[in-house]
C-alpha cells in the first residue's frame, strides 16, 4: 500500500468518528473473530526431549524367549541385554548394571527421607539408636 492510499484511508476513518491511535488499530487490519494473530504457530503438542525418549522406550517389540515369542517395551528388552551381556563376563556391562542398580536404589530411599516430617524423624532416630544398643 502507498502511502498516499494510507493518508486517504486515514482521512476516511477519521471522517467515520473512528479513533485511531495507540492500541486502537484501524477496522480493517484487526483480527478478525476466531482468526489467530499467529496462524501457524507453536504446533500443540510440540514434545521435548525427555518425552519422545520415553515414547521410544515405551514401544513395544517382539522377541523370542526360551521358544516362546513374546512382546516386551524397548526398556525391557534393553535391559534385559545388558544383564546377559553382564553374565557372560563383560566388563563394561557390569559396571553399567551396577551402576544402574545402585541409582534405582538411591533414588526412593532420598524421595522417602524428604517426605519425612519432623516428627518422623526423631522418632526414626530414636528407633535407630535403640536397634544400635540392640546390636552391641
Amino acid at each position: 500500500m502507498s502511502q498516499g492510499e494510507e493518508e486517504q484511508r486515514n482521512l476516511e476513518q477519521a471522517v467515520a468518528g473512528e479513533r485511531v491511535g495507540y492500541r486502537r488499530p484501524p477496522v480493517g487490519t484487526r483480527f478478525r473473530p476466531g482468526q489467530s494473530g499467529n496462524p501457524r504457530g507453536r504446533p500443540k503438542g510440540a514434545r521435548n526431549l525427555s518425552a519422545v525418549v520415553a515414547a521410544a522406550l515405551s514401544e513395544r517389540v517382539a522377541v523370542n524367549e526360551n521358544g516362546r515369542r513374546r512382546r516386551i517395551t524397548k526398556l525391557e528388552a534393553a535391559v534385559k541385554q545388558l544383564v546377559n551381556r553382564a553374565a557372560s563376563g563383560e566388563a563394561r556391562a557390569t559396571q553399567l548394571l551396577l551402576a544402574l542398580v545402585q541409582a534405582n536404589e538411591a533414588g526412593p530411599a532420598q524421595q522417602d527421607a524428604n517426605r519425612l516430617g519432623e516428627a518422623d524423624a526423631i522418632v526414626m532416630a530414636e528407633l535407630t539408636r535403640r536397634l544400635g544398643e540392640r546390636a552391641s
